[in-house]
């Protein structure tokens, strides 16, 4: 992994701020088809928030299985503590929702969020988060 994917980049307007931690991503995909006006993958940069009000993005957002994409509102207050659900999502990934802590076998913090989304297959370059090599391998499960 790069040191680039280390990151956490933000897109912001007055209005809203959105998050994105590439290593996380699973590419799914949900948010360009969600709102293909703000997230376009084609484009630098490639999500936009002033396409479309603070609502529309955050509503797209919501729709990312794997965490890689967050939003909050400037000033917004800290959130709550959420238990974690796990379900396994068909051929893909373990979805987590709740409060999140990913840890490694030393103990040390891999990532702390909302949601995540852990490799099932056994064949992703970012363990233990899934990349989308699901879709190549033809994992079922």
């Amino acid at each position: 992994m790069s040191s680039r994917d280390d990151l956490t980049k933000e897109y912001t307007t007055d209005e809203i701020v959105v998050e994105w931690e590439p290593r996380l991503c699973a590419h799914s995909q949900n948010c360009i088809r969600s709102l293909p006006q703000v997230f376009d993958e084609k484009r630098r940069p490639w999500v936009k928030p002033e396409a479309a009000t603070a609502d529309e993005v955050e509503a797209a957002v919501a729709l990312c299985p794997s965490g890689a994409l967050r939003t909050r509102r400037p000033g917004q207050a800290k959130r709550r503590l959420r238990p974690a659900d796990i379900r396994a999502s068909e051929n893909g990934p373990l979805l987590i929702r709740g409060d999140v802590r990913v840890l490694d076998a030393d103990g040390n913090v891999l990532y702390e969020g909302e949601k995540a989304a852990l490799c099932r297959c056994g064949q992703s370059a970012n363990k233990p988060f899934c990349d989308g090599t699901h879709k190549t391998v033809d994992f079922r499960g």
